[in-house]
């Protein structure tokens, strides 16, 4: 009996090793959670604006300059980059804290491969979205960003862990959805960002770091 126990532990100890050194574990649940929390903030923060009930223009008299003035006018863009900013700053704490707990570095070359195949369809996603808003096209904005950001979830995922595929694919399905609901992207932006995000935070909290 203790000879088929310490042959389990063994298989265990090999089976953790080869996912140390193939794939970048150290994604905390918690990340997930704070960073759907940060989504439904700005959601709401945003809500009248989008909505119509506020201007999100900051200053009218400068609503003629260039294309980064025009965006740099926008009360939406700075409420984006503050949500962008508390996601990413609390994904980084808790990373690293797990990262410190596991006793592996936070940084190499899985983490490096991690962050370029996030990149890749984040930055042409970025650039596409950009155009759009030039264009005035505003309705597809919230289901494009859903669907690049699932795009870069499930391309990522064959460095990380798997449960990120499924986020993806529900992402890129919730941005689907939204093309022929466009004037409920708030919504579906809540929807994706921050609830899909707090129940795989919580759902990947229980499952590898409860204990």
């Amino acid at each position: 009996m203790q000879e088929n126990e310490q042959s389990l532990k063994d298989i265990q100890h090999i089976k953790t090793m080869m996912e140390r050194s193939s794939r970048f574990i150290s994604l905390s649940g918690l990340s997930g959670i704070a960073a759907g929390i940060c989504a439904i903030i700005g959601a709401a923060v945003s809500y009248d604006y989008v909505m119509g009930y506020k201007d999100f223009i900051i200053n009218p008299a400068a609503d003629s300059g260039s294309e980064l003035e025009l965006l740099y006018n926008n009360r939406l863009f700075w409420i984006a980059a503050a949500t962008f900013t508390g996601a990413l700053v609390s994904a980084f704490i808790f990373t690293w804290l797990k990262s410190k707990k596991q006793g592996i570095p936070m940084w190499g070359n899985l983490a490096y491969r991690l962050l370029i195949n996030v990149s890749v369809p984040l930055l042409a996603g970025g650039i596409f979205l950009f155009r759009l808003i030039h264009f005035g096209t505003f309705g597809l904005v919230a289901p494009g960003c859903l669907i690049f950001y699932g795009l870069a979830l499930v391309n990522a995922s064959k460095y990380t862990l798997n449960e990120i595929r499924y986020l993806g694919y529900l992402q890129v399905l919730l941005g689907i959805i939204n093309l022929w609901f466009t004037g409920w992207g708030i919504y579906f932006w809540a929807a994706g960002f921050g609830v899909l995000h707090i129940v795989y935070g919580t759902y990947m909290w229980y499952k590898y770091e409860r204990n």
